[in-house]
């Protein structure tokens, strides 16, 4: 009999095309885990667990908190699926915890918030040992305006602006209830906590807060590009090396 079986995954995505699998590429998170569960679930070639996420990262994001679910049929206990897993995935993939959950537990539609981090970093010194999860910057961005300039993106708003995809059919209306930006000595830390974030959305909020950081725009701006819904008056999408899913909220 089937169980459905919660997820909680880590994983550095400097090497992979992100989460959700790819007709193209083998390099993707989701690719990676669905073959392993499906050889330990003993399924023929050609048939493939699916292994539904929280949400999608994108090529070179980064993750310590994401969640997913999925449906299988075997006698292991959690802890076996877990050791199995972690055995065969590659170094930067980790399955951190494996629970029996509700047989109706979606960690997609279920998820009720999650928390991104994005970091900055700008000093003499490189920084050699976090240099895959940090965007190094050619200058010191003003971070007391940054923090007056994400007051305007805090609420719940159409983010039309800060989406990359033009095409998006679905509303673009997104609650995001907090922004907070911190220094501690060369890295800046931001934190962006909503119930939903669409294409590339923080690191496009991120790229723009960056803008006024540097003294291009103007912390009321943030708030006109808002309400203008063009994506092309936003700032750049930041690096996707600095972004980082912290935590699913459920």
């Amino acid at each position: 009999m089937k169980k459905n079986y919660k997820l909680l995954i880590s994983y550095d995505g400097t090497k992979y095309q992100g989460w959700e699998h790819q007709p193209t590429t083998d390099l993707t998170i989701q690719g990676k885990i669905e073959t392993v569960l499906s050889k330990m679930a003993g399924l023929p070639e050609g048939k493939v667990l699916d292994v539904i996420a929280a949400g999608r990262t994108d090529a070179g994001v980064h993750a310590k908190g994401m969640v997913a679910n999925v449906q299988i049929e075997t006698e292991m206990t959690p802890e076996q699926i877990q050791s199995y897993a972690n055995q065969y995935l590659p170094e930067d993939i980790c399955i951190d915890e494996v629970r029996i959950a509700a047989d109706r537990f979606h960690a997609r539609y279920n998820a009720t918030g999650k928390t991104y981090c994005y970091t900055c970093y700008y000093g003499a010194a490189k920084p050699v040992f976090d240099r895959k999860y940090v965007n190094v910057l050619e200058e010191m961005p003003d971070v007391e305006k940054m923090k007056k300039a994400a007051e305007y993106l805090v609420g719940t708003h159409d983010y039309k602006s800060y989406c990359s995809n033009p095409r998006m059919k679905k509303s673009t209306v997104r609650c995001v209830d907090s922004i907070r930006i911190s220094q501690n000595g060369p890295y800046i830390h931001l934190y962006f906590h909503g119930n939903g974030f669409l294409q590339n959305m923080v690191r496009i909020m991120t790229g723009t807060l960056l803008e006024v950081g540097f003294g291009r725009m103007k912390p009321e701006h943030v708030g006109e590009i808002l309400e203008a819904g063009d994506r092309k008056l936003a700032g750049p999408t930041a690096k996707p090396c600095g972004l980082c899913l912290e935590q699913v909220d459920y």
